[in-house]
């Protein structure tokens, strides 16, 4: 069997695996009565629009209400309202997949729409922005750290930082970014008279700069911050797992035999140790991004960041069903993704890897 074909097989099972989370999720909303909530909520949003016009031309309170209680059953029967849940599981889920929830009951996009569609695919390039930058820098901090101390066990180096690596392990996000910005931000600006960092403002300064290189430098200055607590907290642990994976694969016996042949260090080590370690690394990194989306909810509340972890922070504290719904959904697509990465990773990686 073609690779390209058994990935493809790989492709489809894991759709048949989020699939069946959506399936689970939809049949617990359902059973929970949580999905005919959140129809409510839209067919009681709907009907308040029409409400709001209907005023204006009809006078008699009691033909405005026999018009509501018609809109009503109306609604009641697109949604289907009238049936039992399980009978609509198949079209609730056909419209988490295409994201298509109705409105948001409270939230707004950027641009002032109410629909969850919007909501989603507005704020996710942000939380990707905010994650993957942070991911990358400490990948490029941690690996050759990781490396150099597995070749220094024991070393004042390597205790150093394993001591430093726990420290940062054990530190909460949020309280490292809140930690951040009452030193980087509001002292320094005592101290000096002006900021290194902007204040906690979002993506922009208010007013947002003029002119797209403007605004593009602004959004930078206002990551770097989130960014840099991202780092701080996650490549203590990073560098501590590269750091024992190659100390692990360079103990191995076709390690010793290599040195025994009189190969030179630096080839032992590409080859024998990094090719062989790099799967389990790459595992750990594209799993650490998609745990971190999620992670992050604190993180970018903190700094009223506009990503997803917002996004889902303030769907739960203003109860907006639909949109919990979809950010939920987003998070396990994502997961679905960097699982088949991994499967092509894997092949690319280490050679001893096969699929038949």
């Amino acid at each position: 069997m073609s690779l390209g074909l058994t990935l493809a097989m790989r492709g489809v099972t894991l759709l048949g695996v989020l699939f069946v989370v959506l399936v689970l999720l939809v049949v617990t909303l359902g059973a929970t009565g949580f999905s005919d909530n959140v129809l409510e909520s839209i067919v009681n949003e709907e009907l308040r629009g029409i409400r709001q016009g209907l005023t204006q031309t009809i006078r008699d309170p009691e033909e405005l209400q026999r018009v509501m209680e018609a809109q009503r059953a109306d609604r009641e029967e697109f949604y289907g309202l009238d049936q039992a849940w399980y009978t609509r599981l198949p079209d609730m889920v056909r419209r988490v997949i295409l994201l298509d929830l109705g409105e948001a009951r409270t939230l707004r996009s950027f641009s002032g729409s109410p629909k969850v569609s919007d909501l989603v695919l507005e704020r996710l390039p942000y939380t990707m922005l905010l994650i993957t930058t942070s991911s990358v820098i400490t990948a490029l901090i941690g690996l050759p750290l990781g490396v150099k101390l597995a070749t220094r066990v024991g070393s004042k180096l390597d205790r150093g930082v394993s001591y430093a690596s726990a420290v940062s392990f054990a530190l909460p996000a949020w309280w490292a970014g809140i930690i951040l910005i009452l030193l980087l931000v509001y002292q320094f600006r005592e101290l000096t008279g002006f900021l290194i960092f902007p204040l906690p403002e979002g993506l922009y300064s208010t007013p947002p700069p003029e002119g797209g290189l403007a605004r593009f430098f602004d959004m930078l200055r206002h990551v770097a911050l989130p960014v840099l607590t991202l780092v701080l907290v996650s490549v203590g642990a990073w560098t501590y797992v590269v750091r024992t994976l190659v100390l692990n694969t360079s103990q191995e016996f076709f390690v010793t035999v290599a040195r025994a042949k009189g190969l030179p260090e630096g080839r032992v080590m590409r080859r024998y140790i990094l090719r062989v370690a790099a799967p389990p690394i790459a595992t750990n990194l594209v799993f650490g991004i998609t745990a971190s989306l999620g992670g992050a909810i604190l993180t970018e509340t903190v700094f009223n960041w506009p990503g997803m972890g917002r996004l889902t922070f303030e769907a739960i504290t203003q109860a907006d069903e639909s949109v919990i719904i979809a950010v939920t959904f987003m998070f396990t697509l994502l997961y679905v993704i960097a699982r088949f990465v991994l499967e092509v990773l894997y092949v690319v990686l280490d050679p001893r890897i096969r699929y038949t």
